[in-house]
């Protein structure tokens, strides 16, 4: 493991520091970079996350991805984690706190509009991220690829209807240029950049000696992420700490509740860890893009739902790096 996994906690925590300083010392600087966007998919962020994801598509061996189809279990906890269990774990959180433990702390409106960010990102499975969670898990990539692929499939046809019946609206607007431009960005274009290099590369001398090259860009476009994410965010950081904490709360609750569900079903299911641990964190992590562009067309950009969405992401950094680290030094469980 070299220097960068190793101590990668530390490093985003420096980071989350860094991006909220910067944010309040150079707030103009950030509204520029913020307003790089097509279709509320801010360009500078997904050139960091491609970075973030070619090396791992490079690694994906086409000829192998047929293969994946013959064990489904993997694929179909997957999809259960994500379609019939995290949605509504996600809702009745959302409800019994702000409902029920908080309703003394946040006025109904506020509420109302937490709960409905958290909807939002518990209905948002992750597209790009896993790929990094699945590589640091040492999970199969071509596993990964399928179980990202369908679920993409799935979203784009599910999100909609889901949302509203979870939300209880009649008619909701999803934002689907979002929905497609992040798919394409983040999973075909890299993939087929992944394909194109093992084409053109010999496998052993040629493919072997760029990953090393590339795998430490990797982690430094992950860091870069977390500076720019957290700087967009730094002034309602400092400005509402009190509703960062509240909505952190049940959001942690549910990224580590629906993951150890996962974690446990799958150890009884009897996967491999290569395929259980990358299951798990597609599972457990959230599509933001989509949720914080979702948020801002339904009810504003200062809104409580946008805000919501938004603490999802200074959530999902932090934690998911603790569980890619308790999937490592649980390993010997699937083996």
């Amino acid at each position: 493991m070299g220097l960068f996994e190793r101590y990668l906690s530390l490093w985003v925590a420096l980071c989350i520091v860094a991006g909220v300083v910067l944010g309040n010392v150079f707030p103009g600087m950030f509204a520029v970079i913020a307003g790089w966007e097509f279709a509320h998919v801010n360009i500078l962020i997904a050139v960091l996350i491609w970075v973030m994801i070619y090396p791992m598509m490079v690694q994906v061996d086409f000829a192998a991805v047929k293969d994946s189809g013959r064990n489904p279990r993997g694929l179909i906890l997957t999809l259960v984690i994500n379609w019939l269990i995290k949605p509504f774990t996600m809702a009745a959180l959302g409800w019994l706190f702000f409902k029920v433990f908080f309703v003394s702390l946040v006025d109904p409106q506020a509420a109302n509009e937490y709960i409905a960010g958290m909807i939002l990102l518990g209905v948002a499975p992750c597209t790009a991220m896993v790929f990094v969670w699945s590589q640091l898990t040492k999970g199969n990539p071509n596993y990964t690829l399928v179980q990202v692929s369908v679920n993409d499939i799935i979203m784009v046809f599910a999100f909609a209807p889901l949302a509203a019946f979870l939300l209880g609206v009649n008619d909701i607007s999803i934002p689907w240029q979002t929905l497609l431009l992040s798919v394409v960005l983040y999973v075909v274009l890299p993939l087929l950049a992944g394909w194109l290099t093992r084409k053109v590369l010999d496998k052993k001398q040629g493919i072997e000696p760029l990953l090393a090259k590339l795998k430490p860009w990797s982690m430094v476009g992950l860091l870069a992420t977390v500076v720019l994410l957290f700087g967009f965010q730094a002034e309602k950081i400092i400005g509402q700490p009190q509703a960062i904490v509240l909505i952190a709360i049940p959001l942690m609750i549910q990224t580590y509740g629906i993951f150890f569900i996962a974690y446990f079903i799958a150890k009884r299911m009897k996967l491999k860890h290569e395929i259980a641990a990358p299951a798990c964190m597609i599972g457990t992590s959230n599509f933001f893009e989509l949720a914080v562009a979702v948020a801002i067309a339904l009810f504003g950009l200062n809104s409580g739902a946008a805000l919501a969405t938004v603490v999802g992401v200074l959530v999902e950094v932090p934690v998911m790096l603790s569980l890619v680290a308790f999937a490592n030094r649980t390993r010997h469980w699937f083996e």
